[in-house]
């Protein structure tokens, strides 16, 4: 079947683990000012997610697996988050708080103009990951995966105190079907580090084997960007399709020239609640030492038997 997406205008998905920078890569391409910057529409808990207006269906997991055999509910509603179409009455639904009418506000204004100057819309969701071929095969997508060095991305987890719910994933057995390699996850629940860095291999893995499979499927290190971000973001303009202009590289430079090494490129306030705001993505590349013991830096190369992609 065709994809939803007009011909020679396709959306962006930029995906990949959280804190992987999935919403600085996103926010550099849309500096541009060609696309409409569409936040985590399959984040679970709201904000960002579960805003119909947004994406007007029902996410149930983490990771939430959408492929051919369940795309039902979701190819219309998608349709609609593409084409910038916000759905009012279903947001008014659900969400009715101030916070909420300012959101809509904000996100009804941008599709409207979006759709209106012809703009694209960039999808910017690390729970798409899994899902990428789907986003791509259906929706036409041209998708970045960006990938963090592993013993980075454990450490930004651990810092943070989030924890790997395994039951997310292996609780859907589509995504088990099609992505076997997320059984290495079973029997890891109980062991942060190791759950952690398991879950990195897995999405490596399913990453990999996407990119080769596709030519719309494009793996990005956070590192490489990180140490060039005007050289490295001016390619994937190109490899978007997207006009490369010096408002493009000045914001780009402001963006990257914020305080360094906090590791913290996310606003807690205001209408976004993972937003991205300056910071110094050069500087946070050896942070993890703050976070990390030796011995767990050793432990966490030991399992991901990697620091970064293939060749």
């Amino acid at each position: 079947m065709a994809p939803v997406a007009p011909p020679g205008r396709p959306p962006l998905l930029v995906t990949g683990l959280p804190r992987s920078g999935t919403s600085w890569a996103g926010k550099m391409l849309a500096a541009g000012g060609g696309l409409v910057y569409v936040n985590e529409p399959l984040n679970p808990q709201h904000p960002p997610g579960r805003s119909p207006g947004v994406l007007n269906a029902t996410v149930t997991h983490r990771f939430q697996y959408i492929c051919a055999d369940n795309e039902e509910p979701w190819l219309a509603a998608f349709a609609d988050t593409i084409a910038l179409r916000y759905r009012f009455l279903a947001e008014l639904r659900r969400n009715r708080s101030p916070y909420d009418l300012a959101r809509m506000a904000k996100y009804g204004t941008a599709f409207t103009l979006g759709r209106l100057l012809g703009r694209r819309a960039l999808l910017d969701d690390p729970f798409a990951l899994f899902s990428t071929a789907w986003f791509c095969e259906r929706l036409g997508c041209r998708a970045v995966v960006l990938i963090r060095d592993p013993v980075a991305f454990v450490g930004s987890w651990r810092r943070l105190g989030w924890r790997v719910d395994v039951h997310e994933l292996l609780g859907q057995p589509l995504l088990v079907r099609d992505h076997p390699v997320v059984e290495r996850l079973r029997g890891h629940g109980a062991d942060p580090i190791a759950a952690t860095a398991t879950l990195w291999t897995v999405a490596r893995d399913v990453a990999v084997s996407l990119a080769a499979a596709r030519s719309d499927i494009r793996l990005v290190r956070y590192e490489d960007l990180a140490r060039d971000p005007v050289g490295r973001y001016r390619e994937l303009y190109e490899w978007c399709g997207l006009p490369w202009s010096e408002r493009a590289a000045v914001r780009i430079r402001r963006a990257c020239s914020g305080p360094a090494a906090t590791d913290r490129p996310f606003r807690r306030t205001g209408l976004s609640r993972t937003a991205f705001r300056p910071m110094d993505p050069a500087a946070n590349l050896t942070s993890y030492r703050e976070r990390l013991t030796p011995e767990e830096i050793a432990r966490v190369a030991q399992l991901t038997g990697s620091t970064g992609l293939p060749g």
